[in-house]
């Protein structure tokens, strides 16, 4: 049975975006395989540095993840920084990494070309998270497309250490691209809250009534046919309501459907889709002691496998 690993980035409030591009396929790997997620926050330091912000953001995702399926029982859920072996890991992994490894990395040049500071925590980025796939003896890991390279440098520092020290320490995992759709935001373009383009998980009443009513459309009358493949509104609709995309797309191409309707539409398919993890997200919210022995129980297993990982590495290095 195979191990999945993947981190998920404390964010705060997550979205629909977030939903269909990978938690939704986080919580069917849980029937497929040993199911690790992690809650990034010692990545988060590279952009955060709001104590009381990260501790928020980290629960906000935790009760986010539970709320839309993730089950305790079935999978392993824990904090980063509740592994600290992955620290030591992280520098051993560094001794052996190329320079020009990192500094072709995508994401980190992404990064720069946006103005953030090229720090040494957003350089060696790809290292720590190759410490915490390795430190999990992670056999896939599942990725979107922008995340493969971080992979492929994963297998290769785990393959170089491994030779350089003369021993299998490092199982060299694979990746696994999910299918994530597309998810287009309320102005078309990718869903992202950098972009402030978003529809929250979590949003109710007039703050989700604001957000679907606010999708960027065209100037056609609801008269004329409309091609529903150029629709933020049917794209949306198509994902949160997939038995019924035929007949919407129908309307839009038979015209006397307005964009105002077709939003109505959409506004409440998204408010029944979502309502069930609405009201665990609340029940889980209003619990914090709930959620904190969740990410406890996880950072007891996950500890456990880092230590044994650690083990093998630093008697491989000839550490005491």
């Amino acid at each position: 049975m195979p191990r999945f690993l993947s981190g998920i980035q404390p964010s705060g409030r997550l979205h629909l975006g977030n939903y269909y591009g990978a938690i939704r396929e986080h919580v069917r790997l849980q029937d497929q395989g040993e199911a690790y997620y992690f809650i990034a926050d010692y990545h988060a330091l590279t952009s955060l540095r709001d104590a009381k912000a990260l501790r928020a953001n980290v629960f906000d995702t935790a009760v986010t993840y539970l709320a839309c399926g993730l089950d305790p029982d079935r999978c392993v859920l824990f904090r980063q920084s509740d592994v600290p072996e992955v620290t030591e890991l992280t520098w051993l992994l560094l001794t052996v990494a190329p320079m020009a490894m990192l500094e072709n990395a995508v994401s980190y040049k992404d990064k720069v070309a946006r103005g953030i500071p090229a720090d040494a925590g957003l350089f060696t980025y790809p290292v720590l998270m190759a410490a915490d796939i390795l430190s999990q003896d992670g056999d896939v890991v599942p990725v979107g497309r922008d995340q493969v390279q971080h992979v492929e440098m994963t297998r290769d520092v785990a393959a170089k250490f491994n030779r350089e020290f003369g021993a299998d320490v490092f199982k060299v995992p694979e990746y696994r691209l999910g299918e994530a759709p597309y998810v287009p935001g309320t102005d078309g373009a990718k869903m992202s809250k950098s972009y402030g383009n978003v529809v929250e998980i979590f949003a109710e009443g007039r703050e989700l009534e604001k957000a679907v009513m606010g999708i960027k459309t065209d100037s056609s009358p609801p008269a004329a046919p409309k091609n529903p493949d150029d629709s933020t509104i049917y794209k949306l609709f198509s994902l949160v309501a997939p038995d019924e995309r035929e007949a919407l797309a129908a309307r839009f191409r038979a015209g006397g459907l307005g964009y105002g309707d077709a939003k109505k539409l959409l506004l409440a398919r998204v408010d029944a889709a979502f309502a069930p993890i609405r009201e665990r997200g609340k029940a889980l919210r209003a619990d914090p002691a709930r959620v904190e022995a969740v990410l406890a129980k996880g950072a007891v297993t996950a500890r456990e496998n880092a230590r044994r990982v650690l083990a093998r590495a630093r008697k491989a290095c000839g550490l005491s």
